[in-house]
């Protein structure tokens, strides 16, 4: 049997044996792109419509900003699958809810409660377990496949948050992998992914591999001045258009309320 392998293994690397695919051979089907309202109109001017579809949007947030309330709002325009790491999704819902959205479009992947909660129903402190960490990677690629298979196209996939995987204890190689999970499915299904990320947490390099990946950056900040604290939101990166050189400001109110006074004036 090992001689068998060996000579497989001759027989496929041997330089007569190489095929080089040039462009002609390179036949893939790419969904054509559309324009995906995001539920907040005036970002969607900003964009020139909406998000292109198949985008993987990755919002790169100050851990004060709430920025969370963006994926709320984002869960308003269709179908959304809404993966929950680090809360469970009754909490999650309740703020939904109080914002005054409607969660009648939202299926929750519980990935809190594979990761902390027993079968009968017992917190665990599975932080730092390697094994655990893996299995957990693992389990949300498989719902991505699911997902995938069913093949629906106007659908969202939030990611709340995406930090929760970068902290895991895997090797990178592990997150990079589930990373282009994200990325085949949703230009597969011609969907938007939502990767919602805090700033100033991670390993820079990890991280950066991930920002590189994404198609659109959202980032946001915090601004202090002595009289008020300020909301900002960039969108250093669309990739694929022209990105706004804008800095937006907006609010938490009922849902993201975006200061229109520059623009309109």
């Amino acid at each position: 049997m090992a001689d068998e392998k060996k000579a497989t293994l001759v027989q496929m690397t041997a330089p007569q044996q190489t095929k080089v695919a040039t462009a002609p051979d390179i036949k893939i089907a790419v969904p054509e792109q559309v324009n995906r309202s995001t539920a907040i109109s005036i970002l969607d001017r900003t964009l020139g419509g909406g998000l292109p579809s198949g985008s993987v949007v990755y919002i790169f947030a100050d851990a004060k900003s709430m920025a969370e309330v963006f994926l709320y709002q984002f869960t308003q325009a269709r179908k959304t699958y809404y993966f929950t790491a680090e809360r469970h999704p009754k909490y999650v819902m309740n703020d939904i809810k109080n914002y005054g959205f409607k969660p009648d479009n939202i299926t929750f992947v519980d990935i809190y409660s594979a990761y902390y909660i027993t079968a009968q129903g017992e917190m665990v402190d599975n932080i730092g377990n390697e094994f655990v960490d893996a299995k957990i990677v693992e389990f949300t690629e498989s719902n991505l496949k699911k997902i995938t298979a069913e093949g629906s196209a106007d659908i969202n996939l939030i990611f709340d948050s995406f930090s929760f995987y970068l902290n895991l204890n895997v090797n990178p190689g592990a997150i990079k992998r589930l990373m282009n999970v994200v990325y085949e499915a949703t230009k597969k299904l011609n969907c938007l992914s939502f990767l919602y990320g805090l700033k100033d947490t991670h390993e820079r390099n990890l991280e950066n591999e991930i920002l590189k990946s994404c198609d659109v950056i959202f980032e946001v900040d915090i601004e202090k001045n002595s009289e008020k604290i300020s909301s900002l939101l960039s969108i250093p990166k669309l990739r694929g258009r022209v990105p706004s050189s804008e800095m937006l400001k907006f609010k938490v109110g009922e849902g993201i309320q975006i200061d229109t006074t520059k623009d309109i004036a």
